[in-house]
């Protein structure tokens, strides 16, 4: 392996607290205070923590994908509509049949995974800026989904809702999923060679290909597992709801929820720093704050606005303390 990916992997495997996790406490117990004074409910009860971390799940799932391809300096726009296609392709498939699931995992899994490879290419061989690249995809998975769908399509099988509603134990199913998904690409970013030329990569692309890293390969993999990870959210969306729509992911705004989610945990967006861990913060940060606006009985307007500010002062404390360290 090249020095300077082993210097990547060097600096992943380093243990320190980011700040975002100071930041997620302060949130939590903020978020109390002012549910116990002002809200409904109590915040701390076993029902709500469920529910954050329900809300944290499908969100969560996608953003980690999207993490890899923010730490190679790209991005990916065509995920909420990815999400929706596959939850409409999966219950259209499956139309509540056990028998039929399997081919609708096959189906739909071939489907992200070539979605993604199609991104990656775009942005790697023809060149084409990110943001164009994948913002072109989502539209094109769109048009695809307006002029074949309309409303919800099929029904997912009864044994697929496990995974949305089943438990494992006293452990729901989704907690499981959600920390599975966060824990292997933890694992892969911090203990592989790819999640070591993912750093490389995004720290400085052209010393990395320099050093013998194939970095279009890197980046078409990272695009790949940011697809795969939008198909998993997808499924749990249509194992939650029962059936496909193709408002699913547009409607809950994927796409730039975990772009943001991705920024507010540390990652920079030029690539090369940053990692899951500090997502998932992110992404437990918005679902905290999800539920103590409902509980607070926030409208949905303001909520945006309030979110807007938050996202916005979160990446204004990380510049601030960058250009503490480079001064």
């Amino acid at each position: 392996m090249s020095a300077l990916a082993a210097a990547a992997r060097r600096r992943a495997r380093r243990v320190r607290v980011p700040i975002i996790w100071f930041l997620l406490v302060a949130t939590f117990l903020i978020a109390w205070l002012l549910v116990s004074l002002y809200g409904r409910g109590n915040f701390v009860a076993t029902s709500t923590l469920l529910n954050i971390v329900e809300r944290a799940t499908a969100l969560g799932i996608v953003a980690v994908g999207q993490t890899f391809t923010i730490l190679v300096g790209s991005l990916d726009l065509s995920v909420a509509y990815l999400i929706s296609v596959t939850a409409v392709m999966a219950s259209y498939i499956m139309q509540g049949d056990p028998s039929r699931v399997p081919l609708a995992l096959v189906v739909v899994t071939a489907i992200g995974l070539a979605v993604g490879f199609l991104n990656g290419l775009l942005v790697t061989k023809a060149r084409i800026n990110p943001l164009i690249a994948t913002l072109g995809m989502g539209l094109i998975l769109r048009g695809l989904l307006n002029a074949s769908f309309q409303n919800f399509a099929g029904a997912v099988s009864p044994s697929f809702q496990l995974l949305a509603y089943g438990m494992l134990g006293p452990v729901p199913i989704p907690l499981i999923l959600f920390a599975t998904v966060v824990a292997a690409g933890a694992l892969v970013l911090a203990r592989t060679r790819f999640g070591a030329h993912v750093y490389a990569v995004g720290g400085d692309r052209a010393t990395a290909r320099l050093s013998g890293i194939r970095a279009d390969r890197i980046v078409i993999g990272a695009h790949m597992v940011a697809s795969f990870t939008a198909v998993l959210t997808g499924l749990y969306l249509a194992s939650r709801l029962r059936s496909g729509a193709p408002w699913i992911g547009p409607d809950g705004v994927y796409d730039l929820e975990s772009i943001a989610a991705v920024v507010v945990g540390g990652t920079v967006l030029a690539g090369g720093r940053g990692g899951v861990l500090g997502t998932i913060a992110g992404v437990l940060i918005f679902a905290i704050l999800d539920v103590m606006f409902n509980q607070l009985g926030i409208g949905s307007y303001t909520k945006q606005v309030l979110r807007g500010f938050i996202i916005i002062g979160a990446v204004a404390i990380y510049a601030f303390r960058s250009r503490e360290v480079v001064g």
